[in-house]
């Protein structure tokens, strides 16, 4: 039998994605979707399956998804996973901008609930090996910095690769990065933001998708380490790997890493 999926915020450019990717896999099925805002929910206003549920309230929702991909917003993503979790469905969450807090409610609920959920920073390949190598490479360089670059209309900076990216560096670190005494911006911001003594930039322009790169500075040499996601599309493979392999868990997870 295929495994059933929801999907949330399924209008957006990444939901749109994903139930394209959903239709065309025989070994799933897009059993629902979800948005507050629609004013239908007949689904051939949205050009799906007659068989594909649609809902516009959390509150009306009476599904057989098993499991629930959230392309939302950050505003939305934490109750929708809070409502997967207490409705018997696996959370796969790819919306960014949930707090550390948040996670680990939803570590705790996922606990209590005997279930496993997933939060993926990234769903591209070659982001998730840019954060492993970052973390190797932090081990002998624990000077970094991280440049994150995303399409116009991006809503949160920074990033939540850009922010799992640091975690990963500061985990990987053997020694604490060199300070600078009293460091002065002329204009405020222009260090970046900074998660745990590793500086961020966030970069928003139209006509790029999803880009970051790592530098790290040592005496008398540098490494640059950097992915690009040139088409939405990439994040295609590793979102159907996560909904087929997120059962393995044995918990609430962050990164797609976790189900490799």
């Amino acid at each position: 039998m295929p495994t059933t999926v929801l999907v949330a915020g399924f209008r957006g450019s990444m939901g749109q994605k994903a139930t394209a990717m959903i239709k065309r896999d025989p070994e799933l099925e897009l059993a629902a979707v979800y948005s507050p805002h629609l004013e239908t929910t007949d689904p051939a206003a949205y050009e799906l399956p007659a068989t594909t549920q649609v809902f516009n309230q959390l509150s009306a929702m009476d599904t057989r998804a098993q499991v629930w991909v959230d392309f939302s917003t950050p505003a939305g993503a934490f109750e929708n996973a809070r409502f997967a979790l207490e409705h018997g469905m696996t959370p796969i969450i790819g919306t960014s901008g949930l707090s550390d807090d948040q996670v680990a409610q939803l570590t705790q609920l996922a606990k209590e609930q005997h279930q496993v959920g997933l939060l993926v920073p990234n769903f591209g390949l070659s982001a998730v090996l840019l954060m492993q190598f970052a973390k190797q490479a932090a081990q002998y360089f624990p000077d970094a910095e991280i440049i994150e670059m995303h399409h116009a209309d991006k809503k949160d900076s920074p990033s939540g690769t850009a922010v799992n990216t640091a975690k990963m560096i500061a985990a990987g670190r053997k020694q604490a990065p060199e300070t600078v005494e009293n460091p002065v911006e002329t204009i405020p911001g222009a260090r970046g933001a900074n998660y745990d003594d590793v500086p961020i930039h966030a970069v928003r322009l139209p006509g790029y998708v999803a880009h970051e790169q790592v530098l790290f500075g040592g005496p008398g040499e540098a490494l640059t380490i950097r992915q690009d996601s040139f088409d939405r599309e990439s994040f295609m493979h590793g979102l159907n790997i996560a909904i087929k392999q997120v059962n393995r868990l044995t918990g609430f997870a962050v990164g797609l890493e976790n189900v490799l």
